[in-house]
Order: structure tokens, then C-alpha cells, then sequence
């Protein structure tokens, strides 16, 4: 095992390329991660809990109105944002982190869809899931939201969870308690024998299932998954009741 893999993340990447299709007719004229809910886009969502993580560099990938999206990134000034760029190839999950891995560094990273929020509970989730981050047993450590709980999803979840959080596919199983939130801890090892080119981060998670080394950390608070139109209402609704 890497010495580097030992350490708490303290880069980041914000994945933001998708051209969004089921967010369609919205993202005809603005990449997903601009779209706004209770009016905060969805990057400034995953940037701002980053930033109040303590993470100090974040790399955001572009392709779908690039431009666009580059221009809102110039308006920040924190957390440091390091784009990567996807113009030339839509690289999917997978291989936008492939991409992106020499500007992530050797330690331990996260990786942050852009249409994942939730409502905190007591405890920020982020820091939640940094303090449980365990080098010796985790290659991934992702955070998991209960599937009775999430809004805006509509499948059957994607994991089995044990006793010790060790996470297991649902499979043929017709439900299981646990849907992936969006978030993860990622060892770069797991990326670094990966082939070039467009293929999702599944295949991250499965060479971490094989090791028995992909763990789960159930959010606290209420999971939002912000992915068609109608779910921006949805999610509107949870984070006004919340706030009463």
C-alpha cells in the first residue's frame, strides 16, 4: 500500500461534464451544474461543502458549455479550482477522474457528482465522511443515503450494507437499503490501472468490491438527487420545510 494513501484527502473533484440529458429542456442552454435550487446552483452546492471541509483544491472537469461554466468557476475565490478541461472527448465518470488524477495528486481524493445536495444533519456530512476515512481497511469509502428517506430518486437502491459498512452490490435483490449519495473517497490506485477514455467509475467501485475494500458511510440529514426537471421542486420543498 502507497504511504500517501494513508492521508486524509485534501483535493477534490467536482464531476461536471455531462450534457445532463435528462434535465433536458433545461440544459439546452446551460450546462447541468448552473442549474439552480432555492437559488444556489448546483457546483456552488458541491463547492461551498468542500470548501467547509477543508478541502483546498478542487478540480472541476467541463465539456457541455464549457465556456459557460468556466466563466460562473471565475466568480469564486475559494476553495482553489483547477478545471479540466473535457472539450475534445466526453471522457464519462470514470474517465474524467482518469484525466484528472495528476492534478489531484497521490493522496486519497473526492469525487462529488454535481447533482448531489442534501440537508445536513447535526454533523456536516463531508467532515463525517473524512473522519471516517480508514486507509487500512477502505480502497472507497462512499457516502450512502437510506433509500426511505431520498427525494428525487425513483430506483431501487444500489447497495447492500453489512454490520461492519462494508458495502455490497444490490444485484438481482429487488431493493436494498442504500442508495449511492453521490460522494466518495477514492484511492488513486484505484484509478491508475485504468484504461484512457470514456468509461463510468463503476469500474472503480467494482475492482474495490473484489478487495472487499468498498465501505459505506450512511448520510445524516435528508439526500436530494437533483436529476430531471421535476426533482428541482421536489428538492425546493425539502430545503424550505427544513429551514422553518
Amino acid at each position: 500500500m502507497s504511504q500517501f494513501s494513508q492521508r486524509k484527502p485534501h483535493t477534490a473533484i467536482v464531476l461536471a461534464a455531462g450534457l445532463g440529458t435528462r434535465m433536458l429542456p433545461i440544459t439546452a442552454t446551460m450546462p447541468k451544474p448552473l442549474v439552480k435550487v432555492a437559488g444556489q446552483s448546483l457546483i456552488d452546492f458541491a463547492l461551498d461543502k468542500l470548501h467547509e471541509a477543508g478541502i483546498g483544491t478542487v478540480v472541476v472537469n467541463v465539456h457541455h458549455f464549457a465556456d459557460m461554466l468556466e466563466a460562473h468557476l471565475r466568480t469564486r475565490t475559494a476553495p482553489e479550482i483547477v478545471v479540466s478541461d473535457e472539450r475534445a472527448e466526453l471522457l464519462e465518470t470514470g474517465g474524467g477522474v482518469k484525466k484528472a488524477l495528476p492534478l489531484l495528486g497521490q493522496d486519497p481524493f473526492i469525487t462529488f457528482n454535481s447533482d448531489s445536495m442534501w440537508i445536513e444533519g447535526e454533523t456536516p456530512n463531508l467532515k463525517r465522511l473524512v473522519g471516517a476515512w480508514d486507509a487500512e481497511r477502505m480502497d472507497i469509502l462512499m457516502l450512502v443515503a437510506p433509500l426511505s428517506t431520498s427525494v428525487g430518486y425513483e430506483g431501487k437502491g444500489d447497495f447492500h450494507r453489512d454490520a461492519d459498512g462494508a458495502l455490497r452490490r444490490r444485484g438481482e435483490d429487488p431493493s436494498s437499503d442504500f442508495v449511492y449519495a453521490g460522494v466518495a473517497i477514492v484511492k488513486p490506485e484505484m484509478v491508475t490501472g485504468s484504461s484512457d477514455g470514456a468509461f463510468s467509475a463503476n469500474a472503480f467501485y467494482n475492482r474495490a468490491i473484489a478487495n472487499g475494500r468498498l465501505y459505506g458511510l450512511p448520510l445524516e440529514g435528508q439526500w436530494l438527487h437533483v436529476g430531471e426537471p421535476h426533482t428541482i421542486g421536489e428538492a425546493e420543498k425539502c430545503l424550505a420545510a427544513s429551514k422553518r
